[in-house]
């Protein structure tokens, strides 16, 4: 699709290497929303895609290879390359700045009367972490960009804001294309951060031709932070603002799902396999939810809205389960081993309350398991989304696309994926437990033919704008920033 020569750069690749028992070294597929995403990109282009070493044995694959090598598993003509960061530095830039400080600056997450407190720590952190980890990725860029200077680089989320600046300095003449893929978040809460990183944020995403979001919003409160923090003057009908002599183009691309691939995994026996689990331990009802254990998900307020839905509505005691399989997420960060221990404490309050020794309300499985997940998809009555923020939030087009039981969607109107779909599911403040309680009830209440009428309206809208019309919008508005010539086609 891509007519010049393309370089994804994302701080996780669509691979990671891991040892067996046996001493043998193999390949497994990457982690995160992100990944999914960029892997459906690559099933339409082929890629050079740079991302970091994150296990031992990546580090060994990087050591060997010197270079770019072919990538097992992964579209036939994709490369990876791995670019190795000491332990010591990627901690600081990932574990320190990325998350959880950048990420709760982003979800607006951070209770600003108790955090962040930003010390030295912090501050070193963005010096001898962030920007040096950014440094290792773009010096990475440059070398493949010495080798093919027309290649088009696509840099992808927040862990790289800096990285583009030392590439324009490298190659001013390289097209530079950066997706953020999680919200962004209005002026004000960015002066949570210190000038010199705010700033240096800023400067590095300028550095970019187009600076792309998931939503006219999140491009809208970009060129604010340009107009207010940096004291820039931003054209908004064009959304266009200038730097260094440049005009940076912001917009909006959302992302989806590559919906044939989705649809031919739902049919496979891994799926089926589960779907015999799920369906035994079905009641009447099924409500789900498939997150990781992150606090921007609002996991806990979904549980206690299931609380108040089942004060309210006997009824339906004893006929309903709630399944809930979450990824456990960053581990590492403190508070979200706190928050993955007050989502087992909530749970076990409500199934002890309403449940009984033949029914507990909520099946709660923390794993990482795609086959399970698919085969919750399917036979879901109501499907909660309901985040704090998201970018996107994918499983609100994956879950719909396969389900068979003309299911609804419960969605958070601070999603990304809102704009798309929100019509055809029942809208909530993902803040108001009893408004999201009262949705549960409209959803499982609702008519059989309302109910398929709006699943098949977003099954058509995920069909239509599939992850390759996302790329192609973008390739297209590229195409026209080069030779600046007529409007552009993100929104």
């Amino acid at each position: 699709m891509s007519a010049e020569p393309l370089i994804l750069v994302s701080n996780r690749g669509p691979i990671t290497f891991v040892r067996r028992p046996d001493g043998s070294r193999v390949a497994e597929r990457g982690g995160g929303g992100l990944v999914t995403a960029l892997a459906g990109l690559i099933d339409h282009t082929p890629a050079l895609w740079i991302s970091a070493a994150l296990s031992p044995e990546d580090v060994e694959m990087a050591r060997e290879q010197r270079g770019t090598f072919a990538v097992p598993g992964v579209g036939a003509d994709t490369r990876l390359r791995l670019v190795e960061i000491d332990e010591d530095t990627y901690d600081r830039y990932y574990n320190v700045v990325a998350n959880p400080m950048l990420w709760f600056i982003q979800h607006y997450l951070w209770d600003l009367s108790n955090a962040p407190d930003i010390r030295r720590e912090e501050l070193d952190a963005w010096s001898e972490g962030y920007l040096v980890a950014n440094r290792a990725f773009a010096e990475a860029v440059s070398e493949e960009l010495d080798r093919n200077p027309g290649a088009l680089v696509m840099l992808h989320d927040y862990h790289l804001y800096t990285a583009p600046e030392e590439i324009r300095r490298r190659h001013p003449e390289a097209f530079l294309h950066f997706f953020v893929h999680i919200p962004w978040t209005q002026p004000d809460y960015w002066r949570v951060l210190p000038g010199h990183i705010r700033e240096g944020i800023l400067t590095g995403l300028l550095a970019n031709d187009i600076v792309a979001f998931h939503t006219p919003r999140y491009a809208r409160n970009f060129l604010q932070c340009c107009e207010d923090l940096l004291d820039l003057r931003v054209d908004y009908n064009r959304r266009v603002v200038r730097w260094k002599g440049r005009e940076v183009w912001a917009r909006s691309y959302p992302i989806s799902v590559n919906a044939p691939m989705f649809e031919d995994l739902a049919t496979s026996d891994e799926v089926a396999a589960c779907e015999a689990q799920i369906l035994r331990r079905r009641r009447a009802h099924l409500v789900i939810r498939v997150d990781r254990t992150d606090l921007s998900k609002n996991t806990l307020r979904g549980f206690k809205a299931f609380d108040v839905f089942l004060d309210r509505h006997p009824e339906y005691l004893e006929d309903i389960t709630f399944f809930a399989l979450l990824q456990p997420s960053r581990q590492d960060v403190p508070e979200y081993v706190e928050y993955l221990e007050k989502i087992r404490d909530v749970v076990s309050h409500i199934n002890t309350k309403h449940g009984n020794t033949d029914w507990m309300p909520i099946d709660l499985r923390i794993e990482s398991n795609l086959p399970l997940a698919v085969a919750a998809y399917k036979h879901y009555d109501v499907l909660l989304v309901n985040p704090v923020y998201d970018g996107m939030n994918l499983i609100a087009k994956e879950a719909p696309l396969v389900n068979e039981r003309q299911g609804v969607t419960v969605l958070s109107e601070n999603v990304g994926a809102h704009e798309e779909l929100g019509a055809f599911a029942v809208s909530i403040n993902p803040f108001n437990i009893d408004a999201q309680a009262e949705a549960l009830y409209t959803a499982l209440s609702m008519d059989l033919d309302e109910r398929g009428e709006r699943l098949d309206a977003i099954k058509r809208i995920v069909r239509e704008n599939d992850v390759g019309k996302w790329l192609e919008h973008q390739l297209l508005d590229i195409r026209r920033k080069r030779t600046a010539d007529g409007p552009a086609t993100g929104a």
